[in-house]
């Protein structure tokens, strides 16, 4: 189906040249002179290859039609991440190449929409925010809320981000599964 390039969003897949590219980031840009265009960063279903295209926004591209289904992340093993479908209890296991930056936000039980294209998972799309623990981060030192200072900190899933300094070791937090960044203290 044919749709113009601005309407493209993460996770779309598009059909070029005969070859199925997953869309892993689309940007409209609008410069001060000349034409609006859509700048996309795609992966090529298949062999992973990444390639870098810009469309005038009125541009037509061929989206290809991919089911969207809600799974449960179960596990990861070596042949990959295993997730299950809710609804008919089918299991599907997703390479790492597919699951790429998103491993470490990965827990089980998340629910995560697992697009499949004839069958094979070629894109995920987790939760916006998760909740992690807290592991290792600086002590606190008194006087330091005169700024608002955050300071360095490891989440249980070994991502590095940064905390406010009221966060301590084994204080649960939540983080956007995006980039790591801190949004608030857990409210569980």
């Amino acid at each position: 189906m044919k749709v113009i390039a601005s309407s493209l969003r993460k996770g779309n897949v598009v059909d070029k040249d005969g070859k199925l590219y997953v869309i892993l980031f689309a940007e409209n840009i609008h410069p001060g002179k000349g034409t609006p265009v859509t700048q996309l960063d795609m992966r090529r279903i298949g062999d992973g290859v990444k390639v870098s295209e810009r469309y005038r926004t009125t541009e037509q591209v061929e989206r290809a039609y991919v089911e969207e289904r809600e799974h449960t992340f179960l596990y990861a093993d070596g042949e990959g991440y295993h997730f299950m479908n809710p609804e008919t209890y089918d299991q599907v296991a997703v390479t790492e190449a597919v699951v790429g930056d998103a491993a470490p936000y990965l827990q089980e039980g998340m629910p995560v929409q697992v697009s499949q294209f004839n069958g094979i998972a070629i894109a995920l799309v987790l939760p916006q925010r998760a909740t992690f623990e807290v592991v290792e981060t600086e002590p606190t030192t008194k006087g330091q809320t005169a700024s608002s200072s955050y300071k360095p900190a490891v989440l249980s899933n070994g991502v590095r981000t940064t905390v406010p300094p009221h966060i301590a070791p084994g204080t649960r937090v939540v983080v956007m599964t995006a980039d790591g960044a801190y949004v608030e203290r857990a409210k569980d």
